[in-house]
């Protein structure tokens, strides 16, 4: 346990001097709080004075435990970036353990309900870097003013790339972020859309001059839906000068044909490759980028209510959105079958000893 207190004793405590709580208590009785399936200020408040005795065992609460006014202050007002380096510091012992190919795919996920009145259209946002391996989030930054983009060039400063296989939608599709990732010891595979006219041109270009191409196919059922899809990859080192992307040596293309309920969808999509993959590697790549929907995004708002979330002052979406992402990382790294909503459950309805051993996933 030490070491996870140990992990949060570095950050500044942005109270007064003569404060009553101390902030690693605070934040200690949080995470537990979040890991038993606690949404906010008011049930972390609650949590902490049902299971007082259970924290005492290593938490000393000369004071008690804090209201939730003291909770809500202390996020709103805690320093994010300096909260979000702590948690990519936790990250990359994780991070480091990985032995095979990495693939760290780039999103946004908007906090729907993270928003002053009136701004319902720009609620706050995090982008995060997702481990597709592990299923865990590796690192994650607030996009201030809505600028998704430069929040994920900043968020490249804070994670470990090297060797790894950096995928994102055509948002991240952009010169910036081409140039970060090779510097970073990356390669990239990034979806091209109509944002990039110039490099969408050529990628069509490209694969309606060449002759057919050998190709790799894969086709699934599931969920009543049928699915085919079709991989082709076309090498050109002289498209990094042509077009200005650093590192950008092949273009892939993949044609999907999807049947659900009978009606059919056909769609093509190109990826901008600064390494030649195979064209049954890029399916793989391209796939395990939509696991961060499953994985994070849908978990974050069904287990852990991240979009009925209601925090929007100061700091405090930001930091209890790295808080919950904390909370996940530990919830996946146990290795029981249960699922993770199971996996609050036990921990919030059993003794201490299941909420103590997740805690010590922590290292």
């Amino acid at each position: 346990m030490d070491h996870v207190m140990d992990m949060f004793a570095v950050l500044e405590d942005p109270r007064a001097a003569n404060t009553q709580y101390d902030l690693m208590e605070i934040l200690m009785i949080a995470l537990c709080a979040v890991l038993c399936g606690a949404t906010s200020c008011a049930e972390m408040a609650l949590f902490g004075r049902s299971r007082a005795d259970d924290l005492r065992q290593f938490l000393k609460l000369p004071h008690g435990i804090p209201s939730h006014d003291t909770f809500s202050k202390v996020f709103r007002h805690l320093d994010p970036q300096k909260f979000e380096e702590i948690f990519s510091v936790f990250m990359k012992r994780f991070n480091e353990a990985l032995t095979d190919q990495k693939i760290i795919s780039i999103d946004g996920k908007a906090l729907r309900r993270a928003y002053e009145k009136g701004r319902s259209c720009a609620p706050q946002m995090m982008v995060t870097a997702w481990g597709s391996e592990m299923r865990m989030v590796l690192g994650c930054h607030a996009a201030r003013d809505g600028n998704e983009a430069k929040a994920a060039l900043e968020l490249l400063e804070m994670v470990d790339l090297k060797g790894a296989i950096v995928t994102a939608d055509a948002l991240h599709c952009n010169r910036d972020m081409a140039k970060s990732l090779v510097e970073k010891g990356a390669d990239y595979v990034l979806a091209i859309k109509g944002n990039q006219a110039a490099l969408l041109q050529e990628a069509e270009n490209l694969f309606g001059a060449k002759p057919r191409k050998p190709y790799a196919e894969t086709a699934a059922v599931a969920h009543g839906r049928r699915e085919k899809r079709r991989a082709m990859v076309i090498e050109d080192a002289a498209l990094a000068d042509r077009l200005g992307f650093k590192g950008l040596c092949a273009i892939g293309r993949i044609a999907s044909q999807r049947t659900i309920d009978g009606k059919r969808e056909e769609a093509v999509r190109y990826y901008a490759l600064s390494r030649p993959l195979e064209p049954a590697a890029l399916l793989h790549v391209v796939r395990a980028h939509w696991d961060i929907e499953n994985g994070q995004h849908w978990i974050l708002d069904v287990v852990l209510d991240e979009d009925l979330c209601r925090n929007r002052k100061d700091h405090g979406a930001r930091n209890l959105a790295v808080l919950r992402r904390l909370a996940l990382n530990i919830l996946r790294a146990e290795p029981s079958k249960v699922s993770l909503r199971g996996k609050t459950k036990q921990a919030a309805w059993g003794d201490c000893s299941f909420l103590f051993n997740l805690l010590s996933y922590m290292r």
